[in-house]
């Protein structure tokens, strides 16, 4: 790795704690979240959360309705995330492991914020690492940047190798939450980074 790279990478990790953190306490002030769990926050829908319209890893146009009567567990990272996103989503692959037959009721899900680079093809490699029932989601620019802002997601680019001629060697910077929606009544649960994949189990449980 260049010394920029490292750089931009150092950088990048500096932006990623400095966004999730102004993330959770938007979150937390806007929302004035009330919850009697152990680690996530019960918030309000109508505040966190929406409507989206994107591409599966199979091409398929999906929105939000596409799940049934599942509870959705929502991801936002990006395939060329060199640490962050595969420790969460082996995270949320763990908690679903431990909800054994109930994960059939359980649609996880990563939505890509770099869909220059997150293909469809490039999503369906990517997810299967995972867990079997993970999906990839990708679209337009605006179509993410859409879902992105209905979840109050930060991201942006961090930066490009100068000497990348395709300038396609740069990272993005992130906030890293979990969030988990339950269709029909108006209620989200926001998981902070890290949160234990029983605690997550748990609380997915108590939406059933």
């Amino acid at each position: 790795m260049t010394p920029r790279l490292i750089r931009i990478a150092a950088l990048s990790v500096a932006g990623m704690v400095f966004a999730a953190g102004f993330a959770w306490w938007q979150v937390d002030r806007e929302l004035a979240a009330r919850s009697g769990l152990l680690g996530p926050s019960a918030v309000a829908a109508a505040a966190v959360g929406g409507p989206f319209a994107l591409v599966d890893h199979t091409g398929a146009a999906v929105d939000q309705t596409s799940y049934g009567d599942a509870l959705l567990l929502i991801y936002f990272g990006y395939g060329f995330c060199p640490d962050v996103c595969q420790t969460d989503l082996a995270g949320m692959a763990s908690a679903l492991d431990l909800l054994g037959e109930d994960a059939a009721r359980v649609q996880p899900l990563f939505i890509t914020v770099d869909p220059a680079r997150d293909t469809a093809d490039a999503l369906a490699d990517y997810v299967a690492q995972f867990h079997p029932r993970l999906v990839g989601l990708t679209g337009s620019e605006a179509q993410v940047d859409e879902a992105a802002r209905a979840y109050r997601v930060y991201y942006a680019k961090a930066g490009a190798d100068d000497h990348a001629h395709d300038h396609a060697h740069y990272l993005m910077d992130h906030s890293s939450f979990v969030y988990l929606t339950a269709p029909g009544d108006g209620a989200v649960t926001v998981f902070p980074p890290r949160t234990a994949p029983d605690v997550m189990a748990d609380t997915i449980k108590a939406a059933f």
